[in-house]
């Protein structure tokens, strides 16, 4: 059966991006950070095999191991992606211009259709790879009626940002949450729980344990 998820990576405080994002630092001053435990994994490095400059920077094919094994699970079965304006990049307002085409360079991971949540329409974007990206001008439920139906009966995931996870979780549509937790304090920043009351929402901890560069715990909604 497919559900929706949320795969997100979080600070030891609470924190799932830091403050003062810019385009040179799309997840904020010091919030690349969080990042930094899927790099030597066996499953991002294969995604970055074509990119001869990250290659010759991680020569040893990657790790396996537990976080390797919470990274591929993050893309397992996943047919379609959600993300917030922020998430996309931190262009505000109206498009200047068409020459934003989000943080992941030419070739996305995400390899399926991805909607982006924004106020301002947008012509879609095929990147390399196989990701598209589509503007959805008409809100959460909308964006998720378009994720579900291309996703052709497999998962979507709602990939952030921080506030766009809120308004999912707050409106009782996501079944899961993979949370990477990294050593990291950020101090401040989008705090990723905020004041939402999971217990209350019907959510519970149903696996955690220890990677080598993360501790990952996942959270489910309990079935009614």
């Amino acid at each position: 059966m497919s559900k929706v998820k949320v795969s997100f990576n979080v600070s030891i405080d609470g924190f799932g991006a830091a403050p003062r994002q810019s385009l040179e630092n799309p997840m904020g001053v010091g919030g690349e950070a969080l990042g930094e435990w899927v790099f030597a994994t066996r499953t991002f490095q294969r995604m970055h095999a074509a990119d001869w400059t990250f290659q010759r920077l991680h020569k040893d094919g990657g790790t396996a191991g537990i976080d390797d094994e919470f990274f591929a699970r993050r893309f397992l079965n996943v047919g379609a992606w959600i993300f917030g304006r922020n998430m996309f990049g931190p262009v505000r307002g109206p498009w200047p211009d068409d020459s934003w085409n989000g943080p992941w360079g030419d070739t996305p991971p995400f390899r399926g259709p991805a909607f982006v949540l924004t106020h301002y329409a947008r012509e879609p974007i095929a990147m390399q790879g196989g990701t598209t990206f589509h503007f959805v001008t008409d809100g959460i439920h909308r964006a998720l009626e378009r994720a579900t139906a291309a996703a052709g009966g497999k998962d979507v995931c709602v990939g952030g940002g921080v506030a766009t996870v809120q308004q999912y979780l707050r409106a009782g549509l996501i079944d899961e949450v993979d949370l990477a937790i990294c050593p990291v304090l950020l101090g401040s920043g989008d705090h990723f729980f905020g004041d939402i009351d999971l217990p209350e929402l019907g959510y519970a901890c149903t696996e955690h344990v220890a990677g080598e560069r993360a501790t990952h715990a996942i959270v489910k909604r309990r079935p009614e």
